[in-house]
């Protein structure tokens, strides 16, 4: 009767009010929701429950192992992920003087981050320093450099130690930052080359002498390749393809061991330019071994060759009508293969999504090193008359191919999960990171849209219509409450009324 009472009393406005309010809270949660989901990768809501109130609730942690004797198994799956989303330095990485900093000119955009910056950083420390470079001038002001974080005082610190002596690192440092065109870095890489040879033979002659000198010939031998490297890659932005193709076999027969730097990746892209595909296929053939670790470049490289066969005949009615042939089903399952192991490519080949300038550091199998390989490579798809038009027709069915979910792969491991974290952190903000597999959106972005357009509905209605929309709240809340009234009503008669009175007045 009371609630009844109540209800009568109840206006339009409030309504209105009630279900305008009601709009307004769902849709905050769902901007929310939204922005959490698309910068996390994750329902905010869904965190808190997992994190916070499912312990509370006597929950099981899921970060917790359920079983502490695991599998060999299990630990050797562990290690594969783990190091699957190592950050590795980008072969073709350009230069920040002479191109990153033009792009910055004229954009006013950073394509690098502070990670990826740090991570080079890193990179310097270990490759041009040593533990003696204390006990020489100019050395030691480099050690200092490589640690700066702001660039010009790297660069008058460079300029300083030249003023001391020839320091191949000086110079190097110069190439990569001050220099403003390919032109000049190349001459300061020549400079860095005649500096660099000098101290390489020095520490050849001592390095059997104690630990101290070894150290520093493993730090001259570092130096030296990674000058004949970037001079190779001058050579090769400069348009003297072939000088840069012997200049790179030259590297990579005289320090065979170094192949933290994959040079052959340097040289794959050199050969496609000069359309050498015959040294191409050589080049695979030596490096695309189930032992040794795989890359983009190998497995797409492996597919234009195998396309480059078929595909300027291909037809996909006339295949269709007539079924795959050898060399056909061949070149469709080395882009099977090449998209299981990086799925992002062929977004970037098939310009689906826009390029941007590749990173200093890439992650294997991520969008990083997607766009690093896309970045430098597309034109050779391009060139092999209709290789894009294979790839367009067929990558999409490696999907059909691969367990889902992603439990174990097909032709390589499961795909890491921990990619699209790495290459948020290694890809400027203005790019939208390609995920895989695509994220679901989740329940409670789908539940609050769907609160927000209800509510909001509601609210219109009741601001249109006042009365007939009073008369149906009145109607479903009576509706409601009638089982609750029903209740009161049986307990009003079975117990005595001046016990019910009492109960009320409490």
């Amino acid at each position: 009767m009371e609630v009844s009472m109540f209800l009568n009393t109840l206006t339009p406005k409030f309504y209105v009010a009630l279900t305008g309010t009601s709009s307004l809270i769902s849709g905050l949660i769902l901007i929310f929701e939204w922005w959490y989901f698309r910068k996390y990768g994750t329902s905010f809501i869904e965190q808190v429950s997992v994190s916070h109130l499912r312990p509370l609730l006597g929950g099981v942690d899921s970060s917790t192992p359920s079983n502490s004797n695991s599998t060999n198994g299990e630990a050797d799956s562990s290690r594969q992920s783990v190091s699957e989303c190592k950050v590795w330095r980008n072969p073709l990485n350009l230069f920040r003087g002479a191109e990153y900093n033009r792009y910055t000119w004229v954009t006013g955009r950073e394509p690098l981050t502070y990670y990826d910056m740090n991570l080079s950083a890193q990179d310097h420390q270990t490759f041009f320093t040593c533990d003696s470079d204390h006990l020489r001038p100019a050395d030691a002001i480099m050690q200092k450099a490589w640690r700066e974080r702001n660039p010009q005082a790297r660069i008058s610190a460079a300029h300083e130690a030249l003023e001391l002596e020839d320091c191949a690192t000086a110079y190097i440092l110069l190439a990569e930052e001050e220099a403003t065109t390919i032109m000049e870095a190349e001459r300061l890489f020549k400079q860095a080359l005649k500096a660099g040879e000098s101290c390489y033979r020095r520490s050849q002659q001592l390095q059997h002498h104690g630990t101290q000198y070894e150290a520093q010939h493993r730090r001259d031998t570092n130096v030296l390749v990674y000058i004949k490297r970037r001079l190779a890659m001058c050579s090769r932005k400069l348009g003297r393809t072939r000088e840069a193709v012997k200049m790179m076999r030259d590297l990579m027969k005289e320090f065979p061991l170094l192949s933290m730097f994959n040079i052959h990746e340097n040289l794959l892209e050199s050969l496609l330019e000069l359309q050498n595909y015959a040294d191409v296929q050589a080049v695979l053939a030596k490096y695309d071994d189930i032992s040794l670790p795989k890359s983009a470049t190998i497995c797409y490289t492996a597919a234009l060759l195998k396309a480059r066969a078929v595909s300027d005949k291909f037809s996909p009615e006339a295949a269709s009508r007539r079924g795959l042939s050898t060399a056909e089903m061949n070149a469709v399952e080395a882009i099977h293969r090449a998209v299981e192991f990086n799925p992002h490519v062929p977004k970037y080949l098939l310009e689906m999504k826009s390029l941007i300038l590749p990173p200093e550091h890439i992650l294997k199998r991520g969008d990083s090193e997607a766009i690093a390989y896309a970045f430098f490579h597309l034109q050779h798809w391009k060139r092999v008359e209709g290789a894009l038009n294979l790839l367009h027709c067929t990558w999409e069915g490696t999907f059909r191919m691969i367990p889902y979910p992603l439990e174990k792969g097909h032709l390589f491991y499961p795909y890491p999960i921990c990619t699209e974290t790495a290459d948020r952190e290694l890809l400027p903000m203005f790019h939208e990171v390609s995920v895989y597999p695509k994220k679901e959106l989740p329940f409670f972005i789908l539940f609050t849209a769907g609160l927000c357009s209800f509510t909001a509905m509601l609210a219109l209605l009741t601001h249109q219509f006042p009365e007939l929309m009073g008369v149906f709240a009145k109607a479903f809340l009576s509706t409601l409450f009638a089982p609750l009234n029903f209740i009161m009503e049986k307990v009003e008669s079975i117990l005595p009324s001046s016990l019910w009175h009492q109960l009320t007045r409490i």
